[in-house]
């Protein structure tokens, strides 16, 4: 039923966000707009988006490395099956799906190849706060005036998005160093949970540690991290080639904070982003560089189809390879937080037998002696 409420409570956000994008548009206009976009900038537009997917995947088999030796075959199959799952697919049950896959595939710990997702997570925050930063220090003096108040809000965001990557890799410095540390302090701070509850939690963030293992290895860490610029880079590329392609005079710099814009916009919890992503891109459009309405709305509308439509066409003939439906993909991610659950109630009867036992031996009695 909780299914079923949120499925709708994400329906009715995606609706909202599109008519809030839409109503202001003159519909026949916008599709002059497209009609009209130079298709040579459109290709070089996909052509940035998919060299940012395997620039992704490259990455992570810089993070997964720790962990063994994964093929770009099939961290891409991985990578491309969950960001597919994500674009078609309420809850964002690509990211819990993308490490399960190759976990399965390559006999990995599911925990720790989630790890994995988490290190690619704050790398991309740390990457999208200094390209911003970058932005704010050279470019932002040349923004219109009237445009200054959400350049405020995007300082004040920035900030706290920098705090926030500050504080997450202080705790994957902590988690890296010492797993085992790691986990006596998370059962130390669950204390108050049942045992079960805090010794799974105990258990899994061991194995998440293990799965920050990169951490360790500075020189490897490093070049896992230079991989986040041209991912980004190239996200910011489409932007700017879309853009061009509907006549909107975007500079280079320009594009950087419009990929900042268009991460905010995904981070919406909708199938691919929808509403938040194209509300976010025709704000910085029109607000930060005064592009026409009608052209922001048809590039928006074609930037999210290039930057989602293929890889989710090419992600669903892969899981048809593989047999996997779109049912299948959810209840895969569904069986993945079900494991979970398995390793609470195998945690929760360890530790009834380790604490009774450690009861009769209290009281000078064994066992046997305690049951007669």
């Amino acid at each position: 039923m909780r299914r079923h409420v949120r499925t709708l409570v994400i329906i009715g956000l995606t609706v909202g966000l599109m008519w809030v994008f839409l109503r202001n548009a003159n519909l026949p206009s916008v599709w002059s707009e497209i009609r009209r976009a130079q298709p040579k900038l459109l290709i070089a537009a996909l052509g940035a988006v998919a060299l940012s997917h395997g620039a992704r995947v490259r990455r992570w088999q810089q993070l997964l490395a720790p962990l063994g030796a994964v093929g770009f075959a099939s961290a891409a199959r991985a990578t491309i099956i969950g960001f597919a799952t994500t674009a078609i697919l309420p809850g964002r049950l690509g990211e819990v799906l993308r490490p399960y896959l190759l976990a399965r595939r390559e006999q990995l710990s599911v925990s720790a190849t989630l790890a994995t997702i988490v290190l690619e997570r704050v790398m991309d925050l740390i990457t999208v706060v200094l390209l911003l930063g970058v932005f704010l220090v050279g470019f932002a003096d040349g923004l219109p005036q009237d445009s200054r108040p959400m350049l405020s809000g995007l300082k004040v965001g920035g900030a706290f998005a920098a705090a926030g990557a500050v504080t997450a890799l202080a705790v994957i410095a902590l988690a890296a160093g010492n797993p085992d540390r790691a986990g006596r302090l998370v059962a130390r701070l669950v204390r108050v949970l049942p045992d079960r509850v805090g010794g799974f939690a105990e258990q899994t963030m061991v194995a998440f540690s293990r799965g920050l293992g990169l951490a360790r290895q500075p020189g490897r860490l490093v070049r896992a991290f230079v991989w986040s610029f041209p991912v980004w880079l190239c996200v910011a590329g489409s932007a700017w080639a879309v853009c061009h392609a509907f006549g909107i005079d975007l500079p280079l710099s320009g594009s950087l904070v419009l990929m900042v814009l268009m991460v905010l916009g995904v981070a919406v919890p909708t199938p691919a982003g929808a509403g938040g992503f194209h509300a976010a891109f025709q704000v910085g459009a029109t607000g930060f560089y005064e592009a026409p309405l009608e052209a922001a709305v048809g590039a928006a509308l074609v930037l999210h189809g290039l930057s989602f439509g293929p890889v989710a066409l090419l992600g669903l003939v892969w899981m048809v390879r593989d047999g996997v439906t779109l049912r299948g993909a959810a209840d895969l991610a569904a069986s993945s937080r079900a494991h979970n659950e398995a390793r609470v109630e195998e945690v929760s009867v360890r530790r009834g037998m380790m604490s009774g036992l450690t009861e009769v031996a209290t009281d000078g009695q064994s066992p046997d002696e305690g049951a007669a």
